[in-house]
């Protein structure tokens, strides 16, 4: 069978193939067939397989072929999806049938039901396969209505539902969308008639309802009582018995049941309470535990040398109330240094982040780290107001930034090109985000971040940007036992001995830059990493290609171009010719002033309630989307057709 000789097989609109009861049934000694769906455009394979006779294909004895199940030999069987209503089969032009003319002439393909379907030895060397079924074969396929996707829409319009009977059901279909109609329990007719669905009569119908007694006929259903005088399950036979509980014998064990309700309810009111104490004192044991662990008793003491005041140590109770017990509605964030909760502790609403556990052997490295943080006052920084020690892993409490990230502006810019973010807004970002950096790296004790990428840098709603998720990394230059960071933005120098330096900070925030001016992420499926294709761009001097057409102005390319260095400088190899920070900061500083970039003007980003709308002009928010992720299927751009006429 050639490709032009396909044959598409198109069901009416309300029916669907039963990929339950349907199989793809392969029958030959040198077969390979797929079967597809699709317009004669583009056909997706979803299923095939391949019966062979010998080892390799090469027929030279049938005495291995059996009758019977449909295992590979001689025969193979595949499943479809489902939801389908048109498919095709396609036999593989490539197999060479040659060889096994004389003994196997003809190979078949079909979709057919499965359990019609019984393999015999003469299928794979004879015609008999297609002179048994008359070159047709049953196939099973779903009815549903097809006015509606489901239920729930049909529900929109009942003037258009097909249930139409008082006391029908809709029942969404399992073959695609649509749906179709069945009578309620208690009744049967047909539900796509007026009042087609009657009430049974259970009580005409002893033999399908049993019943051994008093039977009344009820809509929808029946009741089945004991005769006066006997007690039990009428609806066996001989199992109403003679009640010999007299009114009396009645009131006495009721009287009886109360007091001894009324006992038990209180023993177990009583231990319902001990066990309340008991939980409670092995949760303050815990509790207790915890924060000598994580150097609670050590932050006190050097809290009181050092006089945080503006430290807070929080009580487990106020951190569970204002996460409400850490419930996921209240995740606003999560990276390689833990989860970020939204919160509100005394009618402020701060960040709540729960850290990744820490050794024991760091207990004083933690704890000088916390003393650290909470005296870094920096405007592009996420400040630290306190910290919670009392549970498995301590809980660090930040200043809440009222926005997102900057992550989610460079996606947004990404997909609504109306929403312009200027060369100079990127820059002062840039700039602000690297002085942060600088900050945190000048420290008489350094803090390295270990994890610079776009969701770290907050925007207010001025855009101005915050640098956080750095609480819970470490404040020197320790060998680490697992590797940090988010993939792209990762230095390559770290990975070979897991050591994090100032440098690969500098790194990380490099692969920023880059995106800044190019509106690329680092990683894609489809080309090469953002920083190759930056290499590349500068080696060849055609920087122009890569950098995004919104800042592309001839006046302000020597501001690029020098940004497009510093951020080359930035991902040089080895890490120790890299700039510092700090050099980086006052860099990007002299790039974004106004007369750098000519005052040009920054379209409003309104922000308003955490969300982005594009209105033409400007950008506010109703939405910061999220891109979708959907996965791929091979096409073919040729028609496919369907046959149950099996020869090639």
């Amino acid at each position: 069978m050639t490709n032009e000789s396909w044959e598409r097989v198109v069901l009416p609109e309300a029916y669907r193939l039963s990929e339950t009861e349907n199989m793809l049934t392969i029958v030959g000694c040198r077969t390979v067939a797929y079967i597809g769906v699709g317009d004669a455009a583009v056909v997706r394979y979803i299923s095939g397989c391949t019966a062979l006779c010998g080892p390799d294909g090469n027929l030279t004895t049938t005495s291995q072929l059996a009758g019977g199940a449909c295992s590979g030999a001689g025969c193979c069987q595949a499943a479809i999806t489902k939801g389908h209503s048109s498919y095709a089969v396609l036999f593989d032009p490539t197999y060479n049938t040659t060889r096994i003319h004389n003994v196997s002439r003809c190979g078949y393909a079909v979709l057919m039901e499965s359990a019609r379907f019984t393999f015999r030895r003469s299928y794979a060397i004879s015609p008999e396969f297609f002179d048994s079924t008359g070159g047709k074969a049953p196939m099973v396929i779903e009815w549903a209505v097809r006015n509606a996707s489901s239920c729930a829409e049909a529900k929109k319009d009942p003037g258009s539902s097909a249930c139409v009977s008082s006391n029908s059901v809709c029942v969404n279909s399992s073959s695609g969308s649509g749906y179709i109609c069945n009578c309620t329990k208690g009744y049967r007719g047909n539900p796509y008639l007026l009042n087609g669905c009657q009430d049974i009569d259970e009580c005409g119908d002893r033999d399908k309802y049993p019943c051994y007694g008093n039977c009344k006929n009820i809509p929808g259903s029946f009741l089945c009582s004991c005769p006066a005088g006997t007690r039990g399950n009428a609806s066996i036979e001989g199992a109403c018995q003679k009640n010999w509980l007299t009114p009396g014998v009645r009131a006495a064990i009721g009287v009886a049941t109360c007091v001894l309700v009324g006992l038990f309810g209180f023993l177990g009111w009583e231990l319902a309470r001990y066990k309340r104490s008991i939980k409670r004192q092995a949760l303050q044991r815990q509790t207790d535990e915890f924060f000598q662990q994580h150097g609670g008793q050590l932050l006190l003491e050097m809290m009181k040398v050092e006089g945080n005041a503006g430290f807070t140590l929080y009580e487990r109770g106020q951190i569970e109330a204002a996460t409400n017990n850490f419930d996921k509605a209240h995740i606003v964030g999560e990276g390689g240094q833990g989860t970020v909760y939204r919160a509100e502790i005394d009618g402020a609403i701060v960040a709540v982040k729960r850290c990744k556990e820490i050794d024991e052997s760091r207990k004083m490295d933690f704890v000088q780290e916390l003393v650290i943080l909470c005296r870094v006052s920096h405007p592009n920084i996420v400040r630290l107001l306190g910290c919670c020690l009392q549970f498995e892993a301590p809980m660090l409490v930040y200043e809440f930034v009222q926005n997102r990230t900057l992550h989610e502006l460079l996606g947004f810019q990404r997909r609504s090109r109306r929403c312009h973010v200027t060369l100079g807004t990127r820059l002062r970002i840039a700039a602000e985000s690297a002085a942060a950096l600088a900050h945190l790296h000048s420290l008489p004790h350094p803090i390295l971040h270990g994890d610079v990428k776009p969701a770290n840098i907050l925007l207010t709603e001025e855009l101005v940007a915050k640098v956080s998720d750095f609480g819970c990394s470490t404040i020197d230059e320790r060998t680490q036992d697992v590797p940090k960071g988010t993939p792209g933005y990762l230095d390559p120098d770290y990975l070979l001995e897991y050591q994090l330096t100032a440098k690969n900070d500098v790194y990380s925030f490099g692969v920023i830059l880059l995106e800044l001016l190019t509106g690329e992420r680092p990683l894609s499926r489809e080309r090469k990493t953002l920083t190759s294709m930056f290499n590349e761009a500068m080696e060849n001097d055609a920087l122009l290609e890569i950098l995004d057409p919104e800042i592309v102005d001839e006046d302000r390319m020597g501001v690029i171009r020098r940004a497009a260095v510093l951020a080359s400088r930035c991902l040089v190899f080895p890490g120790t010719m890299r700039p510092t920070m700090r050099d980086v900061a006052e860099e990007l500083q002299q790039l974004a002033r106004p007369d750098e970039v000519q005052r040009t003007p920054q379209p409003p980003l309104v922000l308003a309630g955490l969300r982005i709308m594009d209105t033409g002009r400007t950008c506010a928010v109703p939405s910061w989307h999220t891109e979708s992720k959907t996965s791929g299927v091979y096409s073919i751009q040729k028609e496919i057709t369907f046959s149950t006429e099996l020869a090639r």
